[in-house]
């Protein structure tokens, strides 16, 4: 994985000094090279960081096609890129390095935009083209890497991470409106908490001569619109899906550097970690985080399936001054506010990686969009007529979907906690405001949800949010590349994820079992325990449940600092009162709360770590 940078200018040229202050932004994300291309009389820029992981030697970038006409940038891999690059040679086509990168420019030269159904992986990436002085980038299916752009003063500017952007000049002010939405967990697809800076919406790429541009979707999810019916029986259903499972992760351990693996103690992981193992040359190394709080440390059941997977098994203990003395750097990394401290934990179990000498991981992030993991989408199952009584929020959910789904009941329980706290300036400012019809409205009901099992729609309805905006973002690319880490997902292949689609609900759900096909593919690799586990979410230990440690004490100095009155939305004796009242709560109430407060805390952090205004 990397980092990259591309500007085009129709007004003015583009400063050379800029671009390479922009890719030293991101140098966290590609520590190996770092190198800037700029077009012949500067309308055009392209920089990137390279975290060297395939063709080590040679495999630099900015890349070019054969005249040199085009030119390629990108961050993240190509799987199965050896079948095409034996296939685009056999066509003529001459290449430079041995990086998989390679393969997009040259695809693109032949197919266009069409190139995207070609490639495999997790990826985005640029192509300035010479010749008709035009600018593409695509983001993969998923949005497993990121991809943001904005507009200034006549040029247009892309980047992996927004910090990039006021390198290149470009100031970076609050969108009060996405602010508002956020905390409802409810945005459109393309909007970013910077007012003018959008972020490409995964599965779509986007054309601009620097002036105007255009953006196309390439991939959605498809559900099927009546009960699915993959061909065969269970058993024949659960064998094609563990071999495309199987391939997923074969082509993801393809790596010029060693491959190491996350471990929970959940399916997914420890299902990714038992099916890889026998496929690596060496004993694969599995890292687990260890939490000092009984409930939520995982570590013991994740050992066990380290032995049983016969991986060398490394856990990382953390505790809350841990946690309080990363937060500010997790944030920084994150690019937007975190509900749980896990993601500070991610940040620290992604820099013990490094440090143990690896750049590669598996990770075992999708399982529960694929396969309806989560109790929400259960509760859904059971009962989809549930509503929230006289929440007239929810209200366009059930016009427009017929049920509410229980996360976005959860989302709206969050945001109206939050209300009460904000400042009676912000709060007028956006009366009548319904975050859940703008994100319904943004999003393709009638086309994607609608006549689809509730079940789907639901999964459909995460994987356009949680996903992409919270799951692979701060719990995902964001915490991996803060330390230079190339986090691989197999679950989340789209050969993977089109099967998967349409399979018959009871191979999603069954029963009380979650994600029934998974358990029973990965049946012969996991423990007893694991098998038999009921999903349990990745979260660190509330700071609520010690408010006399480090990380309590943390909040408690940002709820009292500048930053937090410069962030100017919420009332500090209200947020006061909360912390003050946490040791009187009972444990479900100290967990609601902590969610506030980790929200409001990484709100007002990101004002001074991105220079917010």
């Amino acid at each position: 994985m990397c980092g990259i940078v591309a500007a085009i200018s129709k007004a003015a040229k583009v400063s050379e000094v800029d671009m390479s202050k922009a890719v030293a932004a991101l140098i966290h994300r590609g520590p190996d090279v770092q190198n800037v291309w700029m077009s012949s009389e500067q309308w055009a820029a392209l920089g990137h960081a390279r975290l060297s992981i395939i063709g080590l030697a040679n495999g630099k970038q900015p890349i070019p096609n054969e005249d040199r006409r085009l030119q390629l940038v990108c961050n993240g891999e190509f799987y199965d890129f050896e079948r095409i690059r034996a296939e685009l040679q056999r066509k003529r086509h001459r290449f430079l390095t041995e990086s998989d990168s390679e393969i997009a420019i040259h695809l693109f030269e032949d197919r266009g935009p069409g190139c995207l159904d070609q490639l495999r992986g997790e990826f985005a990436f640029a192509i300035i083209d010479e010749r008709t002085r035009t600018l593409f980038a695509a983001r993969d299916r998923f949005g497993i890497k990121p991809l943001y752009y904005t507009f200034h003063e006549g040029a247009c500017y892309i980047a992996s991470e927004i910090k990039a952007f006021r390198r290149l000049g470009v100031p970076l002010h609050w969108d009060r409106e996405v602010l508002y939405d956020t905390q409802f967990v409810a945005t459109a697809p393309d909007r970013t908490l910077c007012a003018g800076v959008y972020q490409l919406p995964p599965g779509h790429f986007l054309e601009t001569d620097g002036e105007r541009l255009t953006l196309t979707q390439y991939w959605d999810w498809n559900f099927p619109l009546d009960e699915p019916s993959v061909s065969g029986n269970g058993l024949d259903q659960r064998n094609q899906f563990q071999n495309l499972l199987e391939e997923s992760i074969k082509l993801r351990l393809r790596a010029d550097v060693p491959v190491a693996c996350y471990l929970s103690g959940g399916l997914d992981s420890s299902a990714v970690l038992g099916l890889a193992a026998p496929y690596c040359s060496h004993r694969i190394h599995a890292f687990t985080l260890s939490f000092d709080h009984r409930d939520y440390d995982e570590v013991e059941v994740a050992r066990s399936q380290a032995k049983l997977a016969d991986a060398i098994f490394h856990p990382i203990e953390v505790q809350s001054k841990d946690l309080a003395d990363h937060f500010a750097a997790t944030v920084y990394h994150a690019e937007r506010p975190i509900a749980n401290a896990h993601a500070v934990a991610k940040f620290m179990l992604s820099r013990k990686v490094r440090d143990s000498g690896f750049k590669v991981v598996l990770t075992g992030e999708g399982g529960d969009e694929l396969l309806a993991g989560y109790p929400e989408v259960r509760r859904d199952y059971s009962n989809c007529s549930r509503q929230i009584p006289g929440n007239a929020m929810l209200g366009p959910a059930t016009r427009r979907l017929g049920y509410v789904p229980a996360n976005m009941q959860m989302w709206a329980q969050l945001g109206e906690s939050l209300l009460p706290m904000m400042t009676e300036d912000f709060a007028a400012e956006f009366a009548g405001r319904n975050p859940y019809s703008l994100l319904l409205e943004n999003l393709d009901v009638e086309g994607k949800m609608a006549g689809r099992h509730v079940v789907n729609q639901t999964l459909y309805l995460w994987a356009k949010t949680m996903l992409p905006n919270y799951i692979l973002c701060c719990v995902g690319d964001r915490m991996e590349m803060a330390h230079s880490i190339e986090g691989r997902v197999p679950l989340l292949d789209h050969h993977l994820a089109e099967f998967a689609a349409h399979l018959p609900i009871s191979a999603k759900i069954n029963g009380a079992t979650e994600k029934y096909i998974l358990r029973q593919a990965a049946r012969p690799v996991i423990t007893d325990a694991v098998y038999r586990r009921e999903k349990q979410a990745f979260v660190s230990p509330p700071a609520t449940f010690q408010p006399l440690a480090e990380l309590s004490c943390f909040i408690q100095d940002v709820a009292h600092s500048s930053a937090f009155d410069s962030l100017g939305i919420y009332k500090r004796e209200k947020v006061v009162t909360l912390l003050n009242s946490v040791g009187s709560m009972d444990r479900r109430q100290r967990e609601h709360a902590d969610a506030l407060l980790m929200w409001i805390t990484s709100l007002a952090l990101l004002q001074n770590t991105l220079s917010l205004n």
